[in-house]
């Protein structure tokens, strides 16, 4: 999968290797490991990787089977990606970017939406 990490603000955000949990309810069914990497000021780059989905746990889910009957299963997804944030390469500050994001998967056409939500801390 290819996740896109967005860097709307004028410093650069250098985070460490870390890993994003997919949940179904309050189940984690999957783990994500994100690499490190520099995002530049202003600007996104895509991030490769897999999920390793724990079938057993989604399927056993006792909302699983309700979920599909209606049609549509609701993931969530979060991430804490721990780094420096700069600015222009003299100031470095601890941060954390925190995404929490609501994934809705129809059954029937297939299709995915997706609405997330990030914060820094500095």
């Amino acid at each position: 999968m290819v996740i896109t990490i967005q860097n709307p603000n004028y410093g650069s955000f250098e985070f460490t290797n870390s890993t994003g949990y997919v949940n179904f309810h309050d189940t984690v069914i999957a783990e994500v490991p994100i690499d490190a990497e520099l995002v530049p000021a202003r600007s996104q780059i895509n991030v490769s990787t897999s999920a390793d989905f724990m079938v057993a746990k989604l399927v056993n889910d006792p909302s699983f089977w309700s979920d599909v009957v209606h049609g549509t299963l609701i993931f969530t997804s979060t991430a804490t990606l721990p780094g420096k944030a700069r600015m222009f390469n003299i100031i470095k500050l601890k941060a954390t970017a925190y995404s929490l994001c609501d994934i809705s998967f129809n059954i029937s056409s297939k299709d995915v939406d997706t609405n997330c939500i990030s914060k820094v801390k500095l």
